[in-house]
């Protein structure tokens, strides 16, 4: 995906690393985030990691903002930002959760757990750790829990690749002709709380 207004707000590129089970929809966000900051004049691009994955088994999916064309289309090994919507995977070495980080990376996890608690967990030392409990937002504003909205406001109040303004616009423009207005409310307000209740070290 690429923008033709290069009018930007990061000089260099970011690349966030989704973790997730199949059907949390970590591929939806991964590209539905890519999408939106097209709208803000930046380029982006967003896919998930295919393979033999089933519903509720774990997955990968990975977006890239930059203000200057993308051409690296590979897996992204060294994430800025890790994004985990499953709190279950910081328990399994295969998830790969930690893997290619250092202490520059960000990770934002799903869970009710503080972030001293996420850090020791995940053995990293100097990355920064923010907690939201995105799944209790979602089931609260959307009625489901699915956090991956949620976790995409919660990225937002960790790094400003756009504003939660541009955000909800975009929810309303790409969910108006697919949901009902009941349905792109709950998402708005899972966006702001998220964004809002993100919890850091």
């Amino acid at each position: 995906m690429s923008s033709q207004n290069t009018a930007a707000t990061t000089d260099q590129m970011v690349e966030i690393r989704w973790h997730a089970r199949g059907g949390q929809g970590a591929k939806t966000a991964a590209m539905f985030l890519a999408e939106a900051v097209l709208d803000t004049g930046l380029y982006g691009q967003g896919f998930p990691e295919y393979g033999p994955e089933r519903r509720g088994a774990p997955m990968r999916g990975y977006t890239r903002i930059s203000s200057r064309p993308i051409r690296r289309h590979c897996m992204i090994e060294r994430p800025g930002f890790v994004i985990v919507l499953d709190p279950t995977l910081l328990d399994s070495p295969a998830a790969g959760v930690t893997a290619g980080t250092d202490e520059n990376t960000v990770f934002v996890v799903n869970t009710t757990e503080s972030p001293a608690v996420i850090k020791e967990k995940l053995g990293v030392k100097g990355a920064e750790v923010a907690t939201v409990d995105a799944t209790g937002i979602a089931l609260d504003t959307i009625g489901r829990p699915i956090p991956n909205m949620p976790m995409i406001g919660a990225l937002l109040a960790v790094k400003d690749v756009m504003s939660v303004e541009d955000l909800k616009n975009a929810l309303v423009n790409r969910l108006s002709s697919k949901f009902s207005q009941m349905i792109i409310d709950g998402n708005l307000a899972a966006v702001d709380r998220a964004n809002k209740e993100l919890v850091t070290e």
